[in-house]
């Protein structure tokens, strides 16, 4: 099944999946709190991109393009040198007391019972990181260089070879 609202664009690959794994981000803040953790949120999101080395750019969206919860939305956009643009895989938005007044969730402060802010975020797309890696590290003989960060967890590999077959 292809994901909603991607008639003609995107419908085969990797880039746009049906199911896909996450790292998913949620706080929950009062609300004179919740600017300033919108932009922690997107701090980290910045901060993971530039560890991998990855090209990006942020995007303010639109008010017309958001949803309907949110008040707010960042997206982190990677580069993908074959597709020559940028392809969102990241995005944290602020939803302020939208979510929290619907879902009847309250803070109790000083000054009584009140509402408080949700903000979410996606830190990482798996599969749109993975092209995103790949498409920013990988060398004319067809080999990827690990990047810094991620060296670690490949035993300390500094470069992937592709396998003759």
């Amino acid at each position: 099944r292809r994901e909603a609202g991607s008639y003609g664009k995107d419908t085969r690959g990797i880039i746009r999946v049906h199911q896909f794994e996450k790292v998913e981000m949620f706080s929950y803040v009062a609300p004179e709190d919740a600017e300033a953790e919108h932009q922690r949120l997107l701090g980290w999101e910045k901060e993971f991109l530039t560890a991998l080395e990855i090209p990006f750019r942020v995007i303010d969206v639109a008010a017309g393009d958001l949803g309907s919860s949110a008040a707010r939305k960042f997206d982190c956009e990677a580069w993908i040198p074959t597709q020559g643009k940028y392809r969102e895989v990241t995005s944290t938005s602020n939803c302020t007391e939208f979510q929290a007044r619907r879902l009847q969730i309250r803070m109790r402060g000083a000054d009584g019972v009140k509402p408080l802010a949700t903000l979410n975020g996606t830190l990482c797309a798996m599969t749109r990181m993975i092209v995103a890696i790949l498409e920013n590290h990988q060398n004319a003989d067809g080999s990827v260089t690990v990047p810094a960060q991620l060296r670690p967890y490949l035993g300390g590999r500094e470069k992937l070879e592709p396998v003759a077959g």
